[in-house]
C-alpha cells in the first residue's frame, strides 16, 4: 500500500518531538503506510493548467529557469521531492525518508535514512551520495540549511547531518523547498539540467512566464500522478488577466487571488473556492541604518500602535475568515506556538512616544515603498498610510514595480557602503516557528538589521528553544521571544492572509495549502 503524505499519524508527530515532550524514536515508511487509508481511485490521463498571481522574485533565465532554485512560481515539488514535507496543517511528515532521528540529547547530529527505491527522471538509481552532493548546494546557498557544517555518506541509502549547533526543529529545514534531491555534480552546476524524482519532468520552460511538465513513468509513488501534463503560467501581477484567463477556460485553476473576490466568485458558474488555512503576510522592513528614523525604538513602537490592524482585516480581507492580526513576529496566526499582541491599538500611548522621541506634534516617516506581489497590496498600504495619520504620523507610500524589486530595497547590507536597505515591504510565507522566529535575526534584511541587547537576548532564547526538544517547553520559550517583538518592533507584520485558489469542478483532489509552494499535484486529477 502506497504511504499518504497528507494525513500525520501520532507515530509520525513523536518522531519529531511535537507531540511528545522529547525527541523519539525513528521514523518508519513502511508502518506509517500500513496506517495510512490508500489515496482514492481516480481518472488517469488529461492536462491541467494554472495561473498563480504571487510574486516570484527569484525566477530564472534561460540558463537557469529548470533550476529548484529559480522555478516560476517555486513550483519545485512538481519537478522534485525533499527528505520530509510540511502538509496543510503545517505539519512536517515524511517524503523521501524512511527514519530521521537525532544521534543524541544535544541534536546537533541528524541520521537519516532514505527510500531505496526512488529514480532520477533520466532512470538512474538516487542514493545517499546525490542527497549529499545536493545539500552541499543548499547549506552554502539555502538559507535554513546554513546551520549544516556538513554531511557524511553513512550508506548507500543512508546519511547524518552535522550541524552547527543542536536543532529540536531540524526535520522542518529538510521540508524547505529549496532542499530538493538532484543528480550528483559539482555545487556551483548542480540542478540546472532540472533533473529531479518529482512526479512531474519538465519539457519546456518560458523564463518567469511559462513552464510546461509531463507525467514521470518511474515515479516512486506507484499509480501516480494522475495527470499527463501540467502547465503553470505566471500572472504576477496580472490577477484580473488571470481570472478573465479562467472564465474563458484558459486555465483550470488560480491560485492566489485577492480574498475580496470571494464573495463575487461564489456566485460564478463552474467555480470552486479553495480556502488555506493560512498563508502569506507582509514584512514591513524597518531599517536601521546610520540616519534611519527607525534606530529609535519608540519610534517603531509608535507605528506599531498606530496601525489599525483591525481595519486592515475589515477593509483589505473582508473579516477574520480570510485572514488574520499579526504580531510583529514572523509566526503566523494560526501557528499554536503564535501569541497574540496584548495590545492592537493605542493612539494616545502612540502620542506619548512621538514626544518622548522628539516629535509632540508628529512625524513624517521616509517614504514606503511596496511591489503588487500580491493583488490587495495597494489596499492593505492605504490602509495603514490613513489609519496612522491619527497619531500624528505621515507616511508616504509608493508603488514599485515588481521587476527589480528585490534589488531595490534591500539595498547593501554593508551600512559603510551607503547603499542603504530601504523602508519597505516584503511577503513572507509561514513556516515551523524556528525557522519563522529565526528571521528576525540580525544578519537578516527582514529585521532591518536589529541589534542591541533586546536582540541578544532574543537570540539567547532562539538558541535555547532549539535544544530543547520538549515542544511545551519550547512553547514557553517561543512566548518570550514574541513578547521581544512586540516591544520592541524590529518590523512590522500588521496582518496576515489566507491563501486562496479557485478551480474548476472538474478538477479533484487539488488542496489548498498556507504554504502555496508545498501543493501537491500528484494526486490531482480530471474528471
Amino acid at each position: 500500500m502506497e504511504p499518504s503524505m497528507t494525513d500525520p499519524t501520532r507515530r509520525d508527530l513523536l518522531c519529531y518531538g511535537l507531540g511528545g515532550s522529547a525527541v523519539m524514536v525513528a521514523l518508519d515508511g513502511a508502518l506509517i503506510g500500513e496506517v495510512q487509508a490508500q489515496a482514492p481511485a481516480q481518472k488517469r490521463g488529461g492536462s491541467l493548467a494554472y495561473a498563480q498571481c504571487s510574486g516570484n522574485r527569484r525566477g530564472g533565465d534561460a540558463s537557469n529557469t529548470r533550476h529548484p532554485y529559480f522555478m516560476i512560481d517555486l513550483i519545485t515539488r512538481s519537478a522534485y521531492n525533499t527528505l520530509t514535507w510540511v502538509n496543510e496543517d503545517l505539519t512536517v511528515v515524511p517524503e523521501l525518508a524512511t527514519k530521521l532521528e537525532p544521534a543524541d540529547a544535544r541534536l546537533n547530529v541528524w541520521d537519516v535514512s532514505v527510500r531505496d527505491d526512488v529514480l532520477f527522471h533520466d532512470g538512474r538509481e538516487v542514493t545517499a551520495t546525490d542527497w549529499a552532493a545536493s545539500f552541499e548546494l543548499h547549506r552554502r546557498r539555502n538559507f535554513a540549511s546554513g546551520q549544516i557544517q556538513r554531511t557524511e555518506v553513512t550508506g548507500k541509502h543512508s546519511l547524518r547531518f552535522f550541524l552547527e549547533a543542536g536543532n529540536s526543529e531540524f526535520p522542518y529545514v529538510l521540508a524547505e523547498y529549496d532542499n530538493v534531491v538532484m543528480p550528483a555534480d559539482d555545487w556551483q552546476k548542480i540542478g540546472l539540467t532540472g533533473i529531479g524524482t518529482g512526479p512531474f519532468k519538465i519539457v519546456s520552460a518560458d523564463p518567469q512566464r511559462r513552464m510546461v511538465l509531463e507525467r514521470n513513468e518511474t515515479y516512486w509513488r506507484k499509480g501516480f500522478p494522475y495527470l499527463d501534463r501540467l502547465e503553470v503560467v505566471n500572472r504576477e501581477g496580472q490577477m484580473e488577466s488571470a481570472i478573465n484567463g479562467f472564465r474563458a477556460g484558459q486555465f483550470d485553476a488560480v491560485l492566489n487571488i485577492d480574498p475580496r473576490l470571494v464573495r463575487q466568485l461564489q456566485g460564478e458558474r463552474d467555480t470552486d473556492i479553495v480556502p488555506a488555512s493560512s498563508g502569506d503576510q507582509a514584512v514591513i522592513v524597518l531599517p536601521k541604518h546610520p540616519g534611519s528614523p527607525f534606530l529609535d525604538a519608540r519610534i517603531r513602537r509608535a507605528l506599531a500602535l498606530a496601525i489599525d490592524r483591525e481595519a486592515i482585516m475589515r477593509v483589505v480581507y473582508g473579516g477574520s475568515r480570510w485572514g488574520w492580526v499579526g504580531n510583529d513576529s514572523h509566526l503566523a496566526g494560526t501557528d499554536p506556538m503564535f501569541v497574540a499582541r496584548p495590545v492592537s491599538r493605542d493612539l494616545a500611548k502612540a502620542k506619548a512616544l512621538l514626544a518622548e522621541a522628539g516629535h509632540p506634534n508628529g512625524i513624517t516617516l521616509p517614504t514606503l515603498y511596496y511591489a503588487p506581489q500580491w493583488p490587495e497590496m495597494a489596499r492593505y498600504f492605504q490602509v495603514v498610510q490613513e489609519t496612522v495619520k491619527e497619531a500624528g504620523i505621515i507616511l508616504p507610500i509608493e508603488e514599485r514595480p515588481n521587476d527589480g524589486y528585490l534589488n531595490f530595497r534591500t539595498g547593501d547590507a554593508d551600512v559603510t557602503k551607503g547603499n542603504f536597505h530601504k523602508f519597505a515591504y516584503t511577503a513572507v510565507g509561514p513556516r515551523n516557528p524556528g525557522i519563522s522566529l529565526f528571521r528576525m535575526r540580525s544578519a537578516n534584511n527582514e529585521s532591518g538589521y536589529w541589534s542591541g541587547p533586546a536582540h541578544d537576548r532574543y537570540m539567547e532564547l532562539y538558541g535555547k528553544a532549539m535544544v530543547t526538544a520538549g515542544a511545551a517547553e519550547r512553547k514557553a520559550i517561543y512566548a518570550e521571544m514574541q513578547k521581544i517583538c512586540a516591544e520592541e518592533v524590529p518590523a512590522l507584520l500588521p496582518a496576515g492572509r489566507n491563501n486562496v485558489l479557485i478551480k474548476r469542478p472538474s478538477v479533484i483532489g487539488l488542496k489548498n495549502h498556507p504554504q502555496h509552494w508545498s501543493i501537491m499535484w500528484d494526486g490531482v486529477s480530471r474528471a
